[in-house]
């Protein structure tokens, strides 16, 4: 117990000193992350047309392949893109055939779940929310158990197409589809 305690402690130590295990590059700020997030299957958005209410979706999940329905547009492919992207596909699609000025408005809301598994008290997935750090997603898996180690903490970005895994801290922010690791101490 005593030792477990030292470690905890020294961990806390060079954290605030710097020297513990850097973080994953991170965007600078939560508006920078919402401006630039790319959409995925899961995710679920509204689509508005301003002014035409048959053309609007609201709380459309995406679906496995990424794509939704869109009335007088058909099935869209929209998996990898942001918000303004979606945006410029709808009134680009709108634009001409169906309106002569389309104003359309991308939201989304509910981002895809975060997982956490390993040395927490209920290991799962959770609803993404922004801001969300590795210390903040364990608290919402009910916390750390009594053989966590917060010095093995392990991140899998959920964009990450060779799915590797990254030695990351307390601090660390996490992103919808991230899955979380919490090994387990010895000492």
């Amino acid at each position: 117990m005593f030792l477990r305690v030292v470690s905890l402690v020294l961990l806390m130590f060079w954290s605030a000193l710097g020297l513990a295990q850097a973080p994953a590059a991170e965007p600078a700020s939560v508006s920078s992350f919402l401006s630039a997030y790319r959409l995925g299957a899961g995710d679920v958005i509204s689509v508005r047309v301003f002014g035409e209410e048959d053309l609007s979706r609201e709380k459309i999940r995406l679906t496995d392949s990424g794509s939704i329905f869109m009335p007088g547009l058909g099935e869209l492919a929209v998996r990898g893109n942001t918000l303004g992207e979606v945006e410029q596909k709808v009134v680009e699609g709108l634009k001409g055939r169906i309106l002569v000025n389309p104003k359309v408005s991308v939201s989304v809301d509910e981002y895809r779940p975060f997982f956490i598994n390993g040395m927490v008290d209920k290991p799962g997935g959770y609803p993404f929310q922004p801001g969300l750090t590795v210390r903040k997603a364990a608290s919402l898996a009910g916390g750390f158990k009594e053989r966590a180690s917060l010095s093995k903490l392990f991140l899998i970005r959920g964009d990450d197409p060779q799915q590797r895994q990254l030695k990351v801290d307390l601090n660390t922010s996490v992103y919808p589809g991230d899955i979380v690791t919490v090994e387990e101490s010895f000492f």
